[in-house]
C-alpha cells in the first residue's frame, strides 16, 4: 500500500490579497487556476519547492482557520527574505519549541495559519 503527497486546500476570498501574500510577500509561484465561468469562485494551485496548496473560494471546499506546517530547511534565510519586504500586514518571528524544532508562524489574510517548521533537532 503506498500513499502520495497531501495537498492541502485553503479557503480565500479575495483573489487579489491571495496573491499579494502567497505569491508577492511568501514567493510562491501560481501553476493554475480554474473557473467554472467568469464570475464564479475561483480554484488555484500554488507552490514553492515541492509544498504545494491549493486556495478556493468556494465555501464548500474548506473553513477558514486551518492551520498546515511547511518543512523548511532554511529557516532563517527565509525569515530575512520575509523581512525585508516589509510586508505591513506580518513581520514574522522564529521560536524554538520545545520538541526542537524551531517554527515560523504567519497568518495569512482569511484567518489560516502557516508554520514554516525546521527539522527537529537529535
Amino acid at each position: 500500500m503506498n500513499f502520495g503527497k497531501t495537498t492541502p486546500i485553503l479557503r480565500m476570498f479575495d483573489e487579489a490579497k491571495a496573491k499579494e501574500f502567497y505569491i508577492d510577500f511568501l514567493g510562491f509561484k501560481l501553476d493554475w487556476e480554474h473557473r467554472f465561468e467568469a464570475d464564479l469562485p475561483l480554484y488555484m494551485q500554488i507552490s514553492k519547492g515541492d509544498c504545494l496548496i491549493h486556495l478556493s473560494e468556494h465555501h464548500g471546499d474548506c473553513s477558514p482557520g486551518a492551520a498546515l506546517r511547511i518543512e523548511c530547511n532554511e529557516l532563517e534565510a527565509f525569515q530575512q527574505q520575509l523581512l525585508a519586504k516589509s510586508y505591513k500586514y506580518a513581520r514574522p518571528g522564529i521560536e524554538d519549541m520545545p520538541w526542537g524544532s524551531k517554527d515560523m508562524s504567519i497568518r495569512d489574510p482569511f484567518g489560516n495559519r502557516l508554520t514554516f517548521t525546521s527539522a527537529i533537532s537529535t
